[in-house]
């Protein structure tokens, strides 16, 4: 594979050097413009050598909410452009939001950052001393309560998926996996059984199974602690997944700034395979199913299944247009289930305790429990595992240690939904949503009287929010008063330009715009547009990428800034440059 070997490469040489490149294209027999497209559009790869010692902070949402574009500010003044040892740059989120600010010197991640911390590093590095503060990803934290959804509690064992073979029943395994209303984690929430389902019933030669752990979007981290603390669990969702399809060969894509998830995973592989859970006979079935970890090259964008497939297949991670379906033609063109970690991390429980021992560990009206990251002005920011239709109140209350402020807006989902107010008005709620969500949230809601709804309140459910018209993905952002939402929005739309593939031209095009817009707003000194005259501009543009995008970062784009503009019109009058 061009993206593996492209990784020796660097790995040895710490950028691609053209004499390599030229080997690599000799030893392959593939041409060398393919090479070079490859390494041109991943973020990881390097094509010139880099400078002595490289620090880059992160500079999206948890990270930019703690000081982190001050904190890389501060850093350039001491090691300005040019310097001949030292360059500071910022960088795309690190997945450590948990821990903002995240830094890495040289690739060695660094969190809870300062800048004092970072400058003493970097120097200490560029000297050829150790640095005195070394502490990296390996401080990680890891809940002290146990999880449901590690039926093993930590000492894998590979039941179910002896019981799969034993019972010789995949019908009945099915009809478990369908009882249960287990999900899609990553975002759609498509049922897991159809789309397991329509890989076994999809003819085929082979057939692949990938886990999609590159979870690079912003406030999103959960699946970075399945990944460190169960990953037998992934491992033996994925070996069902295998054993129920068909499938020969499975790949966990797991982004390259996860280096000990990446470690913790190929162990469990090695073990797995050591136990004859994996490999080329599970359990002497006679059945092969082959695992190995799948390092990505970088980018937001491989989070959407088939940018990551493109990726696999050594092209550009470009999404594909649909149809066909993943399902029918993924990688190699052949039937392919692609599911999130925290999917597959269920999977084995599931199997074990029945469908509806996942279904019933909701609250009333909804179904089945689920991990979610919550970071921000919370006290203790993390990654919780919660029956679905617990309220938000209760995530931060209950969970996260409660607010460190005034609640005064919450991202839903990351970036991709915009933010909501700590209030909203009951106008903007879907039509009829009171005919569908439990009674409870309803009467809760309806006997206080008022035009308004707390978001406190909301249920962490994905069909109730669809139910109310709001987006709710994995990873949460909560901010307090004094927060000033335009700045934040104008963070988030320069994380989505930077993060656009570019394959779609509205995309592309209509991201740059929005964060233009949005600084002239914020820069009021320099400019004196008027929001209000924007705002059918910002409408038009919002609809056209919508109707065109490929995927769904050109469809939430714009989200940031509209959701502002509709909810915080104060902070868009008020915000003027210092």
């Amino acid at each position: 594979m061009i993206v593996q070997e492209l990784h020796k490469i660097q790995q040895r040489h710490g950028f691609l050097p053209k004499d390599e490149l030229h080997e690599l294209s000799h030893r392959l027999g593939t041409p060398l413009y393919r090479l070079n497209e490859v390494a041109s559009f991943f973020p990881h790869f390097r094509l010139e050598p880099g400078p002595k010692v490289e620090v880059l902070v992160c500079h999206d949402m948890a990270c930019h909410l703690r000081g982190g574009e001050l904190m890389r500010e501060e850093l350039q003044r001491q090691f300005p452009e040019g310097s001949r040892d030292v360059a500071v740059r910022p960088v795309s989120c690190l997945g450590r939001c948990d821990r903002a600010v995240a830094a890495t010197v040289n690739g060695r991640l660094y969190v809870n950052c300062d800048a004092a911390r970072l400058a003493d590093t970097a120097k200490a590095i560029a000297a050829g001393t150790k640095p005195a503060h070394d502490r990296d990803d390996s401080q990680a934290r890891h809940a002290p309560q146990p999880w449901l959804c590690d039926v093993y509690q930590g000492k894998p064992e590979y039941r179910a998926a002896r019981a799969f073979l034993a019972n010789a029943d995949a019908d009945g395994f099915a009809a478990q996996l369908k009882d249960s209303d287990l999900r899609g984690m990553g975002g759609a929430g498509v049922p897991a059984h159809q789309k397991w389902t329509d890989v076994r019933n999809t003819a085929g030669d082979q057939k692949f199974i990938v886990c999609n752990a590159d979870e690079s979007e912003p406030t999103t981290f959960k699946d970075r602690e399945l990944l460190l603390r169960t990953p037998h669990l992934i491992v033996e969702g994925m070996i069902l997944a295998g054993l129920f399809t068909g499938a020969t060969r499975g790949y966990v894509y797991v982004r390259h700034e996860y280096h000990e998830q990446i470690e913790a995973v190929q162990h469990e592989i090695d073990r797995a395979e050591a136990l004859g859970a994996c490999g080329a006979n599970v359990f002497n079935s006679g059945r092969p199913f082959f695992l190995e970890v799948f390092e990505s090259p970088g980018g937001y964008i491989c989070g959407e299944q088939s940018a990551l497939i493109e990726a696999m297949e050594d092209r550009r991670a470009q999404p594909r247009n649909k149809p066909p379906q993943l399902e029918t033609n993924g990688l190699y063109d052949k039937p392919t289930l692609v599911s999130n970690v925290e999917t597959f991390a269920w999977v084995p429980s599931i199997a074990i305790h029945g469908g509806a021992w996942y279904r019933d560990l909701g609250r009333p009206g909804c179904r089945g429990a689920r991990f979610f990251s919550i970071c921000g002005d919370v006290r203790k920011p993390g990654a919780y595992e919660v029956p679905c239709g617990i309220t938000l109140g209760e995530l931060i209350d209950d969970f996260a240690g409660g607010m460190a402020g005034k609640l005064k807006a919450v991202a839903l989902s990351g970036p991709s939904g915009g933010f909501v107010p700590a209030t909203l008005p009951l106008a903007e709620l879907s039509r009829g949503w009171q005919e569908k969500l439990p009674k409870s949230f309803v009467e809760k809601t309806l006997a206080t009287k008022l035009p308004t709804y707390d978001i406190r309140d909301f249920p962490l459910d994905l069909q109730c929010s669809r139910d109310m018209g709001l987006m709710l993905g994995a990873g949460m952002m909560v901010y307090a008063e004094g927060s000033n939402m335009l700045d934040h929005a104008l963070n988030c739309l320069e994380f989505f330009r930077n993060e656009s593939c570019g394959k779609c031209v509205p995309c592309r095009i209509g991201t740059q715009k929005m964060v233009e817009i949005a600084a002239s707003f914020r820069n009021q000194a320099a400019s004196r547009a008027k929001p209000a005259s924007w705002e059918p501009v910002i409408a038009d543009l919002a609809q056209a990428m919508e109707l065109t995008s490929i995927c769904g970062l050109g469809v939430v784009a714009p989200k940031p800034l509209t959701s502002v503009l509709k909810y915080f019109p104060e902070d868009v009058a008020s915000f003027a440059r210092s």
